[in-house]
């Protein structure tokens, strides 16, 4: 009776199986693209027919071997709500609420993925976010290592006080200003992973046709066990310039003259995962040397710790002092003459934490929890630790999103392949800077692969696409010392040069020691008028001011720019432009003086009479850069030369 009944249960699984269904985009509230051919598509019993209806169109269809099938309705003007229905001999589905509208797939890492909750003002936005025609369809992060066909998971949300917290900011923002110029309803595809790399968004196909990617699309892994050993060793080759350390290397690590100078120096705080060292979880090393007052060494000391929940062992000099697991900001009272006078060696191994179990190897707290202290005086242990993960131990990688190339695509791409959107926002770029040059490839490889996926046979136009230049970040280094970030800016305004695409400039916006500003309105409204020049024909100004030509006479170089409106502007209280660098053929610039002159910059420094090349904004967080044009929107940072850049030699691999 009992192998019957299992028998009887897989037989009723398998009919389940395979009764027809609709892809999981396909949901109710979903927003359909007006004024194009509709594909609808999904599963169902392998060669069966399928009529799936629509706003008064029927559509015959046929599943192919696996299952699948595909119809495509003829375009429909913006409208709603209609019902989508499917009828085969395997069943019947409906999906309700449907409109048809303007669908803007959003893209790219954390400040894509940043939630409107998190947004400036989000008690006042909350209030007023009763758009019941916005709807937004949030992919989950997902990794695979070949092309699927659908999610697990997902469904859209109709847009109000209660759901907008967890709509993507910059979207939610874009989609409330179109909703309100055009009068018609927006959907947003919102598929962004948080500290993602560009080269995880790009199909294989997509870097087959790319010189410098074809040889990792040849050799990605085939398997997580794979990609796992593959990671291990480039992690070990790294840190260690070796793979497969022994037990007896590491043990030498605790020996008081080892040398940890070529470990990873970095803050131990926050989890190791973001420190390159990316889904690691096993044991680890942090060690660091400490200066200890003569007046401290002899006395009784507290040593604090932060938070780490896993089982530590704490060595001073070589000796273990401590070992155990404590939670909270730990605190070790440490015997007197157990430090030296002067440089000591802390080494502490501990594993990941317990709680969260997905934080993996850090320490948790603030630079205030570490310090050794005496009755009298303390000493700080915050700043730069050395790390090493403990290779010769039992260790394994989590499901990393940068891990493996191409993986991001195969699980949030493929799956919405052929949706019909208007176009794309994005914004990424973070996660690359320390690859900025070779991002002039990569960035535009990404546009041109998903136009090709989206439209195969290149019957029907491109889609738009909009991105978000990279804001301002970290410091504030002069054109000498070069920056990453002003190289990868470089890069994103060169990919201006693709059909269809448009960009917001942000420096003016963001926030030098935050990477995630909380400003999104703007950053929404300076992609939305993009959208409503470039698709929807309105007649206005969209574009920051981009740097056109420059020529160099009587000690001055003269720069003029395109996209200046009525004219260019210095917007801050001091009225004098700053961020401008000028050099001679010695390629040693200056902050120079500039002065606005009708669309031109007129640039000098006494120092350089012979001037050969101008930057603007050249460094990580331009904050101060200051010119304008009458619409309020900043310059793009530039630069005339074309000088070795910083990140010219840096490859993904």
């Amino acid at each position: 009776m009992k192998r019957f009944l299992i028998v009887t249960f897989l037989f009723i699984s398998s009919i389940a199986a395979a009764q027809v269904r609709f892809a999981r985009l396909f949901s109710d509230h979903v927003v359909l693209q007006r004024q194009q051919p509709i594909p609808v598509w999904g599963w169902g019993k392998p060669r069966e027919t399928v009529q799936v209806t629509l706003a008064g169109q029927t559509q015959q269809g046929k599943a192919d071997a696996d299952g699948k099938w595909l119809v495509k309705f003829l375009p429909l003007e913006a409208g709603g709500p209609h019902k989508l229905a499917i009828s085969a001999k395997s069943g019947k589905a409906e999906v309700n609420d449907v409109l048809i509208g303007e669908v803007w797939l959003c893209s790219g890492q954390s400040n894509m993925e940043w939630p409107t909750k998190q947004a400036t003002n989000f008690p006042t936005e909350k209030k007023n976010a009763n758009y019941p025609q916005i709807r937004h369809f949030r992919v989950d992060h997902e990794l695979a290592l070949t092309p699927q066909t659908d999610l697990k998971a997902g469904d859209w949300k109709v847009c109000s006080s209660e759901t907008v917290g967890d709509f993507t900011a910059i979207g939610f923002f874009f989609a409330r200003e179109l909703y309100q110029k055009l009068n018609i309803p927006i959907g947003l595809l919102h598929s962004s992973w948080g500290g993602s790399q560009v080269e995880g968004w790009i199909s294989k196909e997509g870097m087959l046709s790319n010189d410098e990617l074809r040889s990792y699309a040849h050799t990605m892994p085939t398997t997580w066990q794979a990609a796992d050993s593959i990671v291990d060793a480039k992690l070990q080759l790294q840190l260690l310039g070796k793979v497969n350390p022994t037990a007896a290397d590491e043990q030498n690590y605790l020996a008081t003259g080892y040398d940890f100078s070529r470990w990873k120096k970095a803050d131990p705080f926050g989890q190791w995962d973001w420190k390159d060292m990316h889904g690691f979880r096993g044991q680890g090393y942090m060690a660091k040397l400490v200066d200890i007052p003569d007046d401290m060494a002899g006395v009784p000391t507290t040593l604090a710790l932060a938070e780490n929940d896993s089982p530590n062992e704490i060595y001073i000099n070589g000796t273990r002092i401590a070992e155990g697991v404590l939670t909270g900001v730990r605190k070790i009272d440490i015997p007197a003459n157990t430090w030296k006078a002067g440089p000591n060696r802390i080494v502490i191994k501990f594993g990941n934490m317990v709680k969260p179990a997905w934080y993996g190897l850090g320490l948790m707290g603030s630079a205030t929890d570490l310090y050794v202290k005496s009755a009298a005086q303390q000493v700080s242990l915050g700043g730069d630790w050395q790390l090493m993960p403990a290779f010769a131990e039992k260790h394994e990688y989590t499901r990393f999103m940068n891990n493996v190339g191409i993986s991001i695509y195969n699980a949030m791409i493929a799956p919405l392949i052929p949706f019909a959107i208007r176009g794309v926002l994005w914004y990424q770029g973070e996660s690359n800077a320390g690859r900025a040059y070779q991002y002039r490839q990569t960035f535009p490889l990404l546009i041109t692969d998903w136009r090709k996926k989206w439209n195969p046979d290149g019957r029907n136009p491109d889609f738009s696409f909009y991105f978000v230049q990279l804001s301002s970040y970290g410091g504030n280094q002069s054109s000498n010392q070069g920056s990453g970030w002003a190289e990868l800016r470089e890069a994103q305004t060169m990919t201006l040069s693709l059909p269809k695409t448009g960009m917001a400039v942000t420096t003016d916006i963001g926030n030098p020691k935050d990477i995630h500003p909380t400003n999104k309105q703007d950053v929404g409204h300076r992609l939305a008028v993009n959208a409503l020049k470039l698709d929807y024909g309105q007649d206005i100004n969209y574009s920051s001011p981009l740097y056109e030509s420059a020529s160099f006479d009587a000690g001055k170089a003269i720069v003029t720019f395109k996209h200046t409106a009525n004219g260019l502007m210095v917007k801050d209280k001091y009225g004098y432009l700053k961020g401008f660098e000028i050099a001679g053929e010695d390629k040693v610039f200056h902050y120079a003086k500039a002065e606005i002159n009708g669309n031109r910059v007129i640039v000098s420094h006494p120092s350089v009479q012979k001037p050969v090349a101008v930057r603007y904004a050249w460094t990580d967080a331009p904050d101060e850069a200051n010119l304008f044009n009458s619409e309020g929107f900043p310059a793009s940072p530039f630069r005339t030369d074309s000088w070795p850049a910083v990140s010219k030699d840096v490859r993904f691999n």
